[in-house]
């Protein structure tokens, strides 16, 4: 048995260091925007946009990025992370990819002024899935001049290739989707 125990040691000390942790960011678009000031918003009638907080549920707030293995099944990765906290990067990417697809719009992640549109996001899903998709769920609520607007949304994604590099790549790219889904319907909003 002796003889045998620098072998059994050597290959469970081979096992674990075969764990390589991955970390991963959000990228947001790249669509270079002219910087707006302020007082050319407010000449406009443009108010600034406060995204107060993008929230998500428990099994989201960990570090590790969340794969859906069956209907009821759901595994945090333990090896392939998020860089940073994802409500963060989820607010963050938002940030800027509402600038980009609304212009003339200040948006920012603290309150400008006294006068601005309030946005907050409840994302219910992020995540990939056994079937390839990736999954981005939740609402949003948009207060304007006093008035609460909600809406949901639900996105379905392919993902083009395997692994946890499309699955964000995937992720990220409705995640955008999603801000000009609600650029637009803040578009709406305003001209009523």
């Amino acid at each position: 048995m002796m003889k045998w125990m620098p072998l059994l040691v050597l290959a469970l000390s081979a096992c674990s260091s075969n764990t390589q942790t991955t970390l991963y960011q959000l990228p947001a678009a790249t669509s270079a925007v002219a910087p707006v000031s302020q007082s050319a918003l407010m000449v406009n009638n443009a108010l600034p946009i406060w995204i107060e907080r993008v929230s998500v549920p428990d099994y989201l707030a960990g570090n590790g990025v969340v794969y859906q293995t069956s209907d009821v099944k759901y595994v945090v990765a333990t090896s392939n992370l998020w860089a940073s906290p994802l409500d963060q990067q989820l607010q963050q990417t938002l940030v800027t990819n509402l600038s980009n697809a609304l212009p003339g719009r200040l948006i920012s992640t603290t309150p400008l002024g006294e006068q601005h549109d309030t946005l907050n996001v409840n994302v219910t899903g992020f995540h990939g899935r056994y079937d390839g998709q990736a999954i981005i769920s939740g609402s949003w609520t948009l207060e304007h001049n006093g008035q609460i607007t909600r809406q949901n949304f639900n996105l379905t994604l392919p993902q083009q290739e395997d692994g946890y590099d499309a699955m964000v790549r995937t992720l990220a790219q409705g995640w955008q989707q999603q801000a000009q889904r609600i650029a637009t319907a803040f578009s709406a909003i305003r001209s009523n």
